[in-house]
């Protein structure tokens, strides 16, 4: 039986079927005859024009953290298009995008591989690689991008709302009361709850019909399947839910609402939340590109990253305090212990599972 999941990971690791939209820019100091831009072309003469597709959040750290001094070094003028991970991949498979490369969170990446939207890469074009948790390194092959940051999926409760301590992912059948917020299917989480809820129904193997028999069972206590980490977020802080599965990254936003408010990491393991960077394919930009990737992987950036709370680092070399690591995801035993899902698996039974769930549940 296939498993949707791999566990025990070792130490040293933690949203075209038309043509992509090629660049047409080119450096203007001898590109050569084929008007490929290498980062060495683009050292002098008018800047080279690097389009980056990510989500919007942090604008302003990264303007100033990662794109402008890369923008400084390279005479790069780095081009931003903002979007959802479905939005920004579905512009890429209509072709009407010209980017070069792509921040896009592991489970739509791995639909771009499977539908071959990205270019391979060239891993000596990208050292910093060296530095980065093994999970992080090649989370969708060697031959695609790496993970520049992993988050954990817990589960985040208020204390004063649910039946005793919250440890497991088998917790919330039992100690939340009609006020649990879970995941959409659709949702990037969606997955991980599916796989969540196989495990409580026991068995070390995934079990998709034990899955939906324990998800079925929860339906009732579902206040919302969210979309949106805002919508739980303002649920959580009004008292409308106790709580649910939510990543680190958003539980300082839960605490300032609720100080009392505890983020865990389930018995069972917390889930791999990877958010990669890749090519995109046509990309006349794609050794630049790879420069663009090397430096997200900097421990510069990276550390810049933990300690502005915007993303944890899967740079080994980053050093944080305990006050700078609370709500990021850190350190090589906390990475250890994160289940990863099989996103190739994944997304062969995606529309089998939201079929099933919208026939057998709803929400």
């Amino acid at each position: 039986m296939n498993k949707l999941m791999t566990t025990g990971l070792a130490l040293a690791l933690t949203s075209l079927l038309a043509a992509c939209g090629n660049n047409n820019t080119a450096a203007t100091n001898g590109a050569g005859t084929d008007n490929a831009v290498t980062p060495e072309a683009t050292s002098a003469g008018a800047p080279t024009e690097l389009v980056v597709s990510t989500w919007g959040f942090s604008e302003d750290f990264f303007k100033e953290a990662v794109y402008a001094p890369f923008e400084q070094e390279h005479n790069v003028k780095i081009v931003v298009e903002i979007g959802n991970n479905a939005e920004r991949l579905n512009k890429i498979r209509q072709g009407s995008s010209d980017v070069d490369v792509v921040y896009l969170s592991d489970y739509y990446a791995q639909q771009a591989i499977n539908e071959g939207l990205f270019e391979t890469i060239d891993r000596s074009n990208i050292p910093n690689i060296d530095k980065i948790y093994d999970i992080a390194k090649a989370p969708l092959g060697e031959e695609y991008g790496p993970a520049y940051t992993v988050g954990r999926l817990g589960i985040a409760y208020n204390p004063a709302l649910v039946e005793g301590e919250v440890g497991s992912w088998a917790d919330m059948w039992s100690k939340f009361d009609k006020n649990l917020a879970l995941p959409a299917i659709t949702a990037t989480a969606g997955p991980m709850i599916v796989d969540a809820a196989s495990l409580v129904s026991g068995g070390t193997e995934f079990n998709e019909d034990g899955a939906f028999t324990k998800l079925k069972e929860l339906d009732s206590n579902v206040v919302k399947y969210y979309s949106q980490t805002s919508e739980y977020v303002n649920m959580f802080g009004q008292e409308e839910i106790a709580g649910g599965p939510i990543m680190e990254m958003y539980f300082k936003d839960l605490q300032a609402a609720v100080p009392d408010a505890k983020f865990v990491a389930p018995s069972e393991g917390a889930y791999a939340v990877m958010n990669t960077l890749n090519v995109v394919k046509g990309s006349d930009n794609k050794e630049l590109a790879e420069e663009f990737i090397n430096w997200q992987l900097s421990q510069e950036v990276q550390e810049k990253s933990a300690k502005a709370k915007v993303d944890s680092p899967v740079n080994t070399e980053v050093v944080l305090t305990d006050e700078e690591a609370v709500g990021v995801t850190y350190g090589a035993e906390v990475i250890s212990k994160l289940r990863k899902l099989d996103m190739s698996f994944v997304n062969e039974h995606i529309s089998v599972w939201t079929d099933r769930f919208n026939r057998e549940i709803g929400g």
